[in-house]
């Protein structure tokens, strides 16, 4: 049991390293959370710092979902008595949580979507990018980021249901399942005012043009 607790701790330390805030400040003077949005998000980089802060950002956040996945499989190597694939989802939904209520950062955090695409590539890169593929299409008729990352964090439980997984690590397809809702509950939770916007037809939409 204490090697589950460590590995969630562990992970939501990671996910608490809110580089958008880091960067932000280090880039722009400024904490992107005073501007736009007030959301630490690849979004809200791109709209009131840049486009090469949002891009550092983005490969920032994804990179923390992939390092807490692999270190929770490391530790089942070397420890006795632990089930690889609930280390993993442990620390899957640890490190989206840190990511949303960064212990580090006044527990203001982004909405987690990098991260769980980080996530999602080290389980299964295949249903990573099906997901991340998804999400693009839909941004790009919509021009709304936010209607991108729902429906592609709803996908995400529905390819796994239809059995389109198989593990990078040996566990069961079928103990994803919870795992997957359970991240896409996070995912679309966080974005419960942009639905709201997106219903009221009020929601920001990207300009391709700049």
């Amino acid at each position: 049991m204490i090697m589950y607790i460590i590995v969630g701790v562990i992970a939501y330390a990671i996910g608490s390293i809110n580089f958008s805030v880091i960067i932000s400040r280090k880039m722009a003077g400024f904490d992107v959370r005073e501007k736009g949005s007030g959301n630490a998000g690849t979004t809200n980089m791109l709209r009131v710092v840049g486009k090469k802060a949002a891009v550092i950002t983005l490969l920032c956040d994804v990179l923390k979902g992939v390092i807490a996945v692999v270190i929770a499989y490391i530790i089942s190597l070397v420890s006795k008595n632990t089930n690889a694939a609930t280390l993993v989802q442990i620390a899957g939904i640890a490190v989206v949580i840190g990511h949303t209520f960064p212990i580090f950062f006044e527990f203001r955090g982004g909405k987690g979507v990098a991260t769980a695409l980080g996530v999602l590539l080290c389980i299964n890169w295949k249903i990573g990018l099906l997901c991340l593929v998804f999400a693009v299409i839909i941004m790009a008729v919509t021009r709304m980021v936010s209607a991108g990352s729902c429906t592609a964090a709803i996908l995400y439980p529905v390819l796994v249901l239809f059995g389109i997984q198989k593990d990078f690590f040996i566990v069961k397809e079928e103990s994803y399942l919870i795992f997957s809702i359970i991240l896409a509950l996070i995912v679309v939770f966080n974005h419960r005012t942009n639905i709201k916007r997106i219903l009221s037809g009020t929601e920001n939409k990207l300009s391709f043009k700049k």
